[in-house]
């Protein structure tokens, strides 16, 4: 329990701090950064659909969720991780631009651009997890069962159904492959265009300040999907390994979020330095 929850109150403060500062620093008034802030706002969605029951569930003796109640915890799962997946594509686009067309950089990535494909990421992903949700209503659940989960989640629902749940697979299965699929290909597909970018630079300091606009953001699509993947595609792998990837995809992602932004941006160190300066020279 102790455990659980200093990571979950390190998430609440790394993600709010990251929002703070993004908020009141003028010098990060750029769609990265908006990016950034929606991305730290949904880490903290995120893990706070999951570890508070979990915690909940530590420390009671009776570790039970009504049915109800696991369908509302996989809706909120699969549209805040849905939209993550969304925004993290945004984000690579946002680098491809910045760095395959910088000139134009200003021009293509608009205020109207830019929140268009954030409340398009919220969108797309609220109707894939309610199509999901519409679906998995219909299944019958025996009664007095485990989950050998932390959270509850439509894999580790079906071995608890007594009736057939061929047509809710079908719809997770054709959902994760349109939607986290789909996106993880057009992230790949703008990192193949921004490295042949990179590599046509002449100049040595001109790829490393380059690359490193980009480092953060190619960081945290490697937890988010490699953990994400690991967990969904290896269904088999037996319950131990299932609890780490499912562990690491919802508590400790989050968490390592503001860490990788924060220590690998200058930027973001830049202004966090200016916000607690100012901060501490208001006490004196």
């Amino acid at each position: 329990f102790m455990l659980f929850l200093v990571i979950y109150l390190l998430t609440l403060m790394g993600n709010l701090i990251l929002l703070l500062v993004i908020r009141v620093d003028s010098c990060l008034c750029k769609p990265m950064y908006f990016f950034l802030g929606q991305l730290s706002f949904l880490d903290l969605c995120h893990s706070s659909v999951t570890v508070p029951k979990l915690l909940e569930s530590l420390l009671s003796e009776k570790k039970t969720i009504s049915v109800g109640g696991c369908m509302a915890q996989v809706f909120f799962v699969f549209s805040t991780g849905g939209t993550e997946s969304c925004l993290l594509t945004v984000m690579a686009y946002d680098r491809y631009v910045a760095i395959c067309s910088p000139l134009l950089y200003g021009q293509v990535m608009n205020r109207q651009l830019y929140i268009g494909l954030v409340w398009g990421s919220w969108g797309l992903a609220f109707l894939d997890a309610l199509i999901n949700i519409l679906v998995a209503l219909n299944l019958d659940f025996c009664d007095a069962q485990n989950i050998y989960h932390f959270s509850c989640e439509l894999p580790s629902l079906y071995p608890l159904s007594c009736s057939d749940v061929s047509a809710s697979f079908a719809t997770l299965l054709c959902s994760s492959l349109l939607h986290f699929l789909g996106n993880f290909l057009l992230i790949f597909v703008s990192y193949v265009r921004i490295l042949s970018t990179i590599l046509a630079i002449s100049s040595t300091t001109g790829r490393s300040k380059a690359f490193s606009t980009c480092s953060s953001h190619l960081t945290a699509v490697i937890f988010f999907y490699g953990s994400g993947l690991l967990h969904y595609l290896m269904p088999n792998s037996g319950v131990t390994e299932e609890l780490v990837f499912s562990l690491q995809y919802s508590v400790i992602t989050p968490m390592l979020n503001p860490l990788i932004y924060s220590l690998k941006n200058q930027e973001v160190k830049a202004a966090m330095r200016r916000m607690f300066r100012n901060h501490s020279l208001c006490f004196k």
